[in-house]
């Protein structure tokens, strides 16, 4: 089966893009991983990658601040642009493009150290030292990631104390406190409880205001409830790119059909 283009262009004429890959390719150790992909994602909205296991979801979101550069026999090729810049272009410093890109993973990664002390790894990273700064910039980051009301009395207790939904929104305060531009996600709601994930989705739509947000999820209804624009892959070919509501309700390809309605059978690995 040969690779269906993105849908037509028109569709993101006038929109900013924050990011874009054309005939992206990408090889681990010789196997093909992600083939020819295009994908344009728009600024401040919400873009959904879905697709089986092994499709090369998770793949493609790496490539966009290049941790892929850390696993070794990774050869990537074709273009990645970052807020219209090459991502992979020799002068790009990798610390700068992975402040502007945040990640957020699967499982929450809080580090052994307080609430605030998390929030504040990235700020003291970059040289941050002023105590008041310090505490401006804290609040701020926990209050856009709907955590504050919530710790702002346990600032000073261990972060692996708190709930696994408050660890991810944790996180992702961690990342927004270093001011990114765009945050990438992967399955960051497949360990929560449903209370949480609920809390997270609508954390999730809050962002867009001010963040572009690209998120790998297995969960289709999660896509349709939070996502402006859903991308669908399989076999590390990107099939099909449309808004979500013509995704769910009107998609082009019986492919895509029979993985959202649940006819195409899951595989394994990743």
């Amino acid at each position: 089966m040969s690779a269906v283009g993105a849908m037509p262009a028109q569709l993101l004429t006038g929109l900013d893009l924050a990011l874009e890959a054309r005939g992206l390719c990408l090889d681990y150790a010789g196997r093909r991983a992600l083939d020819a992909v295009d994908l344009q994602v728009p600024a401040r909205r919400v873009t959904a990658l879905v697709g089986p296991s092994g499709c090369g979801k998770s793949s493609l979101l790496r490539c966009f601040n290049r941790l892929n550069d850390e696993i070794p026999g990774c050869r990537v090729s074709g273009g990645v642009r970052v807020l219209g810049t090459d991502a992979y272009a020799d002068a790009i410093a990798l610390p700068d493009l992975r402040r502007r890109v945040g990640m957020v993973f699967q499982k929450p990664n809080p580090f052994p150290q307080s609430v605030a002390e998390n929030v504040a790894f990235g700020l003291r990273l970059a040289g941050l030292r002023s105590r008041l700064e310090l505490e401006d910039r804290v609040e701020a980051a926990l209050r856009a990631a709907g955590l504050w009301h919530e710790v702002r009395d346990r600032l000073g207790e261990s972060a692996l104390r708190l709930s696994a939904g408050q660890q991810q929104r944790l996180v992702i305060a961690r990342a927004l406190a270093v001011e990114p531009e765009i945050l990438l996600m992967d399955e960051p709601a497949s360990m929560l409880d449903p209370i949480s994930t609920l809390r997270f989705e609508e954390l999730v739509v809050a962002l867009r205001e001010r963040y572009s947000v690209l998120l790998v999820t297995h969960n289709m209804q999660q896509a349709a409830r939070v996502a402006d624009y859903t991308a669908f892959l399989q076999a590390g070919r990107l099939l099909e790119f449309d808004a979500t509501e013509r995704i769910f309700t009107n998609p082009r390809l019986r492919e895509t059909e029979d993985y959202i309605t649940g006819r195409m059978r899951e595989t394994q690995g990743r």
